[in-house]
């Protein structure tokens, strides 16, 4: 593989994958098959890349919360993952002694807690229409260990949609037979054998800051709402 990176931005590499979705999509209208597609980031990081997939197939962008659940002495290290609403994968056993277990809990806890605080921060600038019957295309500027969105496929799963679909940039080669259990279609431009993280396969890849994730989501939302109604209700 080349040590250049393969994206300029979070911005570059959602219009690329806009362009793979918007093909996809239209295959499976030829199909028949034609639910309205929605769009769902996982904040922050994702909200940049869905940006330009909502704008192209002129659909709502919507945010699903999910954090890592860590241990205290490897927070780099995910055991699990959460979504704000509850809904839990965890990648080891289950523990058997009552200390490692109780341990697990309050990770569990603390992921949960830091996955609400950041919805409470963003929901009020999200459409919160239901995805029941749509194509929820699920975003993330990129998979390493896919504990995150895999946990976030199976809580927008919970909604009814038509089908779930795991979209990102960049993923390890080897991830994705074990995505494929989690969404209905996974859309993913690179593969790369070796892969490390996803910073590498960014020229710029800064952190999303509060603001701008708030400000990207009202600008698409609202001008979406000026050309079409978007019922808001909450799910």
């Amino acid at each position: 593989m080349s040590s250049a990176p393969l994206f300029s931005d979070r911005s570059h590499a959602g219009e690329q994958l806009a362009q793979s979705i918007f093909r996809a999509l239209s295959e499976l209208q030829a199909t028949g098959i034609s639910a309205p597609p929605s769009v769902y980031a996982l904040p922050r990081g994702g909200i940049p890349v869905a940006t330009p997939v909502a704008r192209l197939l002129n659909c709502p962008l919507d945010i699903l919360v999910a954090k890592k659940i860590t241990r205290p002495q490897n927070p780099e290290l995910a055991i699990g993952a959460v979504t704000a609403d509850g809904h839990v994968l965890w990648s080891e056993p289950k523990q058997s002694r009552k200390q490692q277990e109780s341990l697990r809990e309050e990770a569990l806890r603390q992921a949960q807690a830091k996955a609400l605080d950041q919805l409470s921060q963003l929901a009020s600038s999200c459409p919160q229409f239901k995805p029941e019957g749509t194509i929820a295309i699920l975003i993330d500027d990129g998979i390493a260990t896919g504990m995150t969105i895999a946990v976030a496929a199976q809580a927008l799963r919970s909604y009814h949609p038509a089908q779930v679909w795991i979209c990102a940039p960049v993923a390890p080669e080897g991830l994705i037979p074990w995505l494929q259990q989690w969404g209905d279609r996974v859309i993913v431009l690179d593969t790369p054998h070796q892969f490390m993280s996803v910073s590498r396969f960014y020229a710029e890849f800064p952190q999303v800051e509060m603001a701008t994730a708030i400000a990207d989501l009202q600008q698409h939302n609202l001008k979406l709402l000026s050309q079409q109604e978007i019922p808001e209700i909450k799910i």
